[in-house]
């Protein structure tokens, strides 16, 4: 996925002058991660600026180039060091379209990695997507793979608006398939169907998806045919396509990463039960991270919500009469 992240930067790069990069450690070290590996030599420090350890400052500059004239794409290192930012994503950039009447552009994309997998540091692997649903003005997209991951950056980068683009950080190294060479768009507001299905429907973005995947494999080996749904999009919600699913089996369950309390599968637990009221067969189900906090490298395994809770998860709303 890394790979694909840095493809489509440079291709937009190429294409659009406007496009500019900043960030920590982007420019001739290449990122923590590399996904910006080459591009400060390709492009200049004209294009690719480094900055301070600061996240304030990243997405203030970022605001302020964007208003220029400019279309910068910041990068924060971790989701969870967004907090740092909060103030200037809030009520700043998120803001800004609204509060000059469309006079000051806001063509920001954020990109920032999250979630666990991978055993990092504290604050490093938090996964707060649902706090920034909440923010009117600012999307909140969450490719799955990198195929996606591409496709949707370079939708991300067109956007008008501001797009914090929330990557799976397993997903860097660990996600691999085959991804055009050419320059393609996604839609970053629309739901994904990942596979058909009739009996249940599994609701996940970001890594997820591939843990829904995996659970519909063991559910198939049961006779069950899941139908699994790549959301994609967190703010916008894609409303339509996601009561078309929920209304396809009649049983749902919503996986993520967060926490339940407030995660962002309550709002779509809430959507479903409102919109698809009638064409439930079962109480929506959540698989989730418990309400506590992200724990040290050696008990995320308690901590991630795996197959067998997501299979559990499903079978209950099998069970439902």
């Amino acid at each position: 996925m890394i790979e694909a992240i840095r493809d489509a930067l440079r291709g937009e790069m190429t294409a659009d002058e406007r496009v500019v990069l900043v960030g920590q450690d982007i420019g001739r070290f290449g990122g923590v991660f590399r996904a910006t590996d080459g591009l400060h030599a390709e492009f200049g420090e004209r294009r690719v600026f480094d900055m301070p350890l600061a996240e304030g400052a990243i997405i203030g500059s970022a605001l302020g180039l964007a208003i220029s004239g400019l279309r910068p794409v910041a990068e924060i290192q971790f989701l969870g060091f967004t907090h740092q930012a909060f103030h200037q994503i809030v009520s700043q950039v998120a803001r800004m379209r609204y509060r000059s009447q469309g006079r000051f552009p806001a063509s920001v994309v954020i990109r920032a990695p999250f979630g666990g997998g991978v055993k990092t540091p504290e604050l490093h692997a938090d996964a707060i997507e649902s706090q920034y649903a909440h923010v009117p003005g600012l999307k909140v997209v969450a490719p799955s793979s990198p195929r996606e991951a591409k496709g949707m950056l370079l939708t991300a980068m067109r956007d008008p608006d501001p797009v914090l683009f929330c990557e799976p950080l397993r997903g860097y190294r660990l996600m691999k398939e085959d991804v055009p060479s050419e320059s393609y768009t996604l839609d970053i507001d629309k739901v994904r169907i990942v596979r058909e299905g009739t009996d249940v429907t599994l609701i996940a973005w970001s890594a997820a998806v591939d843990l829904a995947s995996r659970a519909a494999d063991a559910l198939l080996s049961e006779g069950v045919r899941a139908h699994v749904v790549d959301l994609r999009s967190i703010a916008p919600l894609d409303v339509d396509g996601l009561i078309a699913a929920a209304e396809r089996t009649g049983r749902c369950v919503v996986i993520h990463e967060a926490p339940l309390t407030a995660g962002f599968g309550a709002e779509v637990a809430a959507t479903i039960s409102c919109e698809a009221f009638y064409a439930l067969q079962a109480p929506v189900e959540r698989v989730t991270g418990p309400d506590a906090p992200f724990p040290l490298a050696g008990a995320e395994q308690i901590y991630l919500p795996d197959v067998s809770q997501v299979v559990a998860a499903a079978r209950r709303t099998l069970a439902a009469s």
